[in-house]
């Protein structure tokens, strides 16, 4: 089985509302976190971060999963940990084919679950892996249509203020979202807390997988069933680009949270609440 505990320690305490990981790496690799009680309802979860985070922003998350009887597990996407890589050598691709590792590593189709740009690299993965995907969830996610880039969609967005709030480094090849303006994108209705322990482990995302397009297919990716958890006051990806995305590629089921964009930190319970009714949701009746 996938679901092993790697050579790692993850500890969390909570402090006024605020989760603080503890002598934890989140590897590469990915940690694979035994939940406690199983069930016949009970599903594997792997959860792709969005752009600028890592495995550290599932922190609040992944307890209340567990708790619940599920099994979860985190990865770093290339580029967002301690390990110095070359941001140019980075694209979509890159992420994809980190994501259908980790699948083919599990005996059973999990569901994959991607929050913001982690939508276009579930995506891509669910392209090529499909058979190792039990569902899709979109949580306040790019769900982007054939061809498409992040940035195309950005692009063609008039209620995004991300763009102008991107900072490139001098050589274009990765950026930052200005930190003045962090908190109100992100985090808007998180704890102080909580604002204070991401930003402290935010890192410069690579350019180039913003601007790769999906290349997907009816016979893969749209065999995969879909899901998306909508983040009603998202300031990052508005609530009206994402029911567009919505639109333009329908999903099994809609589920909406009146969150900002990051409810693993604001609503670490109702987020895994919601996930949990999506798993039973794939289960066999």
């Amino acid at each position: 089985m996938c679901w092993s505990r790697a050579a790692i320690t993850i500890s969390t305490t909570t402090t006024a509302g605020c989760a603080t990981a503890t002598a934890s790496r989140w590897t590469n690799g990915g940690s694979f976190l035994p939940g406690g009680r199983r069930g016949r309802l009970m599903s594997d979860f792997l959860l792709i971060h969005g752009a600028w985070h890592g495995a550290w922003c599932w922190v609040k998350l992944v307890p209340e999963l567990e708790r619940a009887g599920h099994r979860v597990k985190v990865t770093n996407l290339p580029g967002h940990d301690d390990a110095v890589v070359d941001p140019a050598a980075i694209h979509l691709s890159t992420y994809a084919e980190h994501v259908a590792g980790l699948l083919d590593e599990c005996a059973e189709p999990v569901i994959l679950a991607g929050h913001s740009m982690g939508g276009m690299v579930i995506t891509q993965a669910a392209e090529l892996r499909p058979d190792r995907i039990k569902a899709l969830v979109y949580l306040a996610a790019f769900l982007p249509l054939n061809g498409e880039s992040l940035l195309a969609i950005e692009n063609s967005n008039k209620w995004s203020s991300v763009p102008q709030n991107l900072v490139p480094d001098a050589a274009g090849l990765t950026g930052r979202i200005r930190p003045s303006q962090v908190p109100r994108l992100f985090y808007r209705d998180c704890s102080e807390e909580d604002v204070r322990f991401a930003m402290e482990r935010l890192v410069p995302e690579p350019l180039p997988p913003l601007a790769d397009p999906v290349a997907i297919t009816a016979e893969n990716f749209g065999t995969v069933p879909r899901y998306y958890i909508e983040c009603f006051e998202d300031e990052a990806i508005v609530i009206e680009q994402q029911r567009k995305m919505r639109e333009a590629t329908p999903c099994a089921k809609v589920f909406t949270l009146k969150t900002s964009h990051s409810p693993f930190f604001s609503a670490p319970g109702e987020l895994a609440e919601t996930l949990g009714e999506i798993g039973r949701l794939t289960h066999p009746r």
